[in-house]
């Protein structure tokens, strides 16, 4: 209780001589320092407001500006155009010893400036908005711009040059545009008339046309009218509705994982690598705050909306009955850990000082070191949190609303982060293949009661050092997780650092307070149901198929020699191993993003192409020539180039779709069209690591007995090979 004891400011003991106060210097030191940090955050807050919300102008603009009106004046010449005269007749003439004529007069100038510098920011950001929306540089090839997009890169560059924070561009970028109804519906049979038979397409034609004439005119309308009153009329419904209203289970179903870098080591030492890691992601978080970090930029000058952001620390998913919540807090001071079935609270603070990397690795120690067993009930409650969400609102309402359930699980959806401290080490080892698996599904589901699923992200250390991600998927998108985990392993190998002995640099301070013990009291009505919730989970990891492997043949460099994008060639490669696999061809799902719009989120690619299936038929055949199936390959890469730019260009398929669905049940208005639209297929994720590597992750469940991960990924290797036979390009040994 030492720690507690410390954390309490004063205590007041009543006796018989009165009430005796005893106060803490030392917990009223940091008390004060904590509320000097508040606001300083506040008023950096602030400023960062001001400067935002006059991008691309600054206080020195209006300097100038003001400068020019005033000087002007000393010239007699009225660039005001009379206005200086007009706002200084409007002023009274007497008003205290110090309001003279001049006073009046710059007054009047600095009104008038503000009020030209006002305007001139709301043009120049109206006319950048107008030169986001546009996308005909998209279509272009690359190297061959047209004089155009040539004219509209110099005049973005000019309005963008000045330094941007994280936000600035937030109110320029364009609102995704509503596609029309007739495009859609023909972008829709197009991506499925070579997937049905002439009976199927029939039906399917019909009953497009029949939406399109009679039923969708009319959602539409509610449609258009909710993008001219919302910022996107795409991204809260597909939160809502795909995510947080979802009543399965958030592992496995929804939740996905990010590895650590796999091909190199920097210790072995659990606590060190995760003080190290702990702390860049403290130092992101405070950039994030300040707006210190740069957007992203498409071709360096177009930039990527980055409200997703936002939540990315102190946010944790609330379940509820019908739907969850997203709990966000503008800070949190401490991580949540989990190690051997108990619960820490860690503070990242000392006062307002962040706590170094070796303070970090002292305290993430002393949790490995405490040999402390759980409290009953305690070392399967995260199950609660991979099971129904149905089963956890009700479990958390009954048992965690009061006491010290309640005061401990708040330490958990307030803290910045979840932190598991797993006993069993993973990495890959390139000569046990299933290594890389065992890994990734170590990452995607643990034992089902090691990782908090509601958390924004959970941050797992294995016991030999090795780390990675379980990311909630509800309040951002994989790029958004993707570009803090770049800045935590850059940071921790280029910057931080470890001495000889894989430990964090520098000396802690052994007098920090221990991590605080969460405390639990929970029945066996709640230990029945985290039971319940842990037997979900098992069933559904169990049935989870991952096989990953790294292609080592070659990578993107020899892809470009093939004159085609890395994307287009994997994607058209994946086509030919699923019809290899299957015999048959089936509607394809593959991600693009719409952050060129503000609040984008993704879109669907239909990568599937009558494109991409005549050139699979006609290599499986085998009776084309060379030149052929490389004609029919470039058109396919090409198709499917187009397809994602349209994607990324706010021209996609299953957004608007799935938009017109949900006017439609709001309307009570029933479509045999919109009941109709699905997928199916693996599930593949892949990334192009450098010149001459791709790792591929491939999933499948074991309940199906048309589907197997290792097969199909054994087709995929096959099918890259093929692709670079074609073109003829040698291979690196592999």
């Amino acid at each position: 209780m030492a720690e507690a004891h410390q954390a309490v400011a004063f205590q007041f003991t009543v006796t018989p001589e009165g009430v005796d106060f005893r106060l803490s210097r030392e917990a009223l030191k940091h008390i004060y320092l904590s509320g000097i940090n508040s606001w300083k955050k506040r008023l950096i807050r602030i400023k960062n407001g001001i400067l935002r919300g006059v991008y691309p102008g600054s206080p020195t603009s209006w300097l100038v500006v003001a400068s020019a009106t005033a000087g002007s004046s000393y010239y007699n010449v009225d660039i005001s155009m009379g206005l200086v005269n007009h706002i200084q007749r409007c002023l009274p003439e007497r008003y205290g010893p110090y309001w003279t004529p001049q006073t009046r007069a710059l007054l009047s100038m600095a009104v008038v400036s503000t009020g030209v510098w006002m305007i001139g920011i709301f043009f120049f950001r109206q006319t950048l908005k107008l030169l986001l929306s546009y996308h005909g540089w998209m279509f272009e090839m690359h190297g061959q711009s047209s004089r155009v997009t040539k004219v509209w890169a110099i005049c973005v560059r000019l309005l963008s040059s000045r330094r941007p924070m994280l936000y600035s561009f937030q109110t320029s970028l364009p609102k995704l545009p509503v596609p029309s109804v007739p495009a859609t519906i023909h972008r829709y049979l197009e991506s499925v008339q070579h997937l049905l038979d002439d009976e199927e397409y029939s039906r399917k034609e019909m009953l497009a046309k029949e939406f399109q004439e009679k039923t969708a005119p009319r959602l539409q309308k509610y449609l258009v009218l909710k993008s001219w009153w919302a910022t996107n009329y795409v991204s809260d419904w597909w939160e809502e509705y795909v995510y947080l209203r979802g009543r399965t289970p958030l592992m496995v179903n929804s939740n996905y994982y990010v590895m650590d870098l796999v091909l190199m080591r920097s210790t072995d030492v659990q606590a060190a690598r995760l003080g190290n890691a702990v702390h860049a992601m403290i130092m992101y978080r405070r950039k994030l705050d300040r707006e210190d970090i740069k957007p992203v930029m498409a071709l360096g000058i177009v930039p990527m909306c980055s409200y997703q952001m936002e939540r990315m620390f102190n946010t944790t998913r609330i379940p509820g009955k019908d739907t969850d919540t997203l709990q966000h807090l503008t800070d949190s001071r401490h991580v949540a850990v989990y190690h051997k079935g108990r619960f820490f609270k860690v503070w990242l603070y000392e006062g307002s000082r962040l706590l170094k990397p070796c303070e970090l690795e002292l305290q993430f120690q002393r949790i490995l070191d405490d040999p402390s067993p759980p409290q009953p009930g305690e070392e399967k409650l995260a199950a609660l949190t991979a099971g129904g969400r149905v089963e956890w609102a009700q479990a958390r309402q009954a048992f965690f609303s009061s006491g010290k359930n309640k005061f401990a699980l708040d330490a958990i959806e307030r803290a910045a982060f979840f932190v598991a401290l797993d006993e069993e080490s993973h990495h890959y080892d390139p000569e046990d293949e299933a290594s890389l698996s065992l890994y990734g599904k170590a990452l995607l589901h643990g034992n089902c009661y090691n990782r908090w699923f509601d958390k924004s992200f959970t941050l797992i250390a294995f016991k030999n050092g090795q780390l990675g991600l379980n990311t909630e998927h509800a309040w951002a998108d994989a790029p958004i997780i993707g570009h803090l985990w770049e800045f935590v392993l850059g940071t921790d190998t280029f910057h931080l650092g470890y001495t000889e002995t894989g430990h964090c640099l520098g000396k802690p301070n052994p007098m920090l307070a221990p991590p605080q013990r969460l405390q639990w009291d929970i029945p066996e009505q709640c230990q029945a149901v985290i039971e319940s919730s842990y037997q979900v989970a098992k069933a559904l990891a169990d049935d989870v198929e991952l096989y990953c492997f790294q292609f080592l043949p070659f990578g993107k460099g020899l892809i470009k020699k093939c004159r085609t994008s890395p994307d287009a060639f994997v994607q058209i490669a994946l086509q030919l191993a699923y019809f290899r696999d299957r015999g048959k061809f089936c509607l394809t799902y593959e991600a693009s993003m719409t952050r060129m719009f503000r609040e984008g989120r993704t879109e669907t690619v239909r990568s599937c192409t009558r494109e991409s299936t005549a050139f699979v038929q006609a290599m499986v055949e085998g009776r084309r020539v060379k030149a052929d199936l490389q004609d029919l390959f470039r058109k396919a890469a090409q198709k499917h180039q187009n397809m994602y730019r349209l994607a990324m260009t706010g021209a996609g398929i299953d957004r608007h779709l799935f938009c017109l669905y949900v006017v439609s049940k709001y309307l009570g208005v029933s479509s045999p069209f919109l009941a109709e639209v699905a997928d199916d297929g693996y599930g593949v994720s892949y990334m192009i690591a450098g010149e001459n590597t791709i790792f591929f992750h491939v999933s499948s469940k074991f309940s199906s007995s048309e589907t197997n991960a290792q097969r199909f990924g054994n087709h995929i290797r096959q099918a890259l090979l093929d692709l670079a036979d074609l073109f003829q390009v040698p291979k690196a040994d592999s």
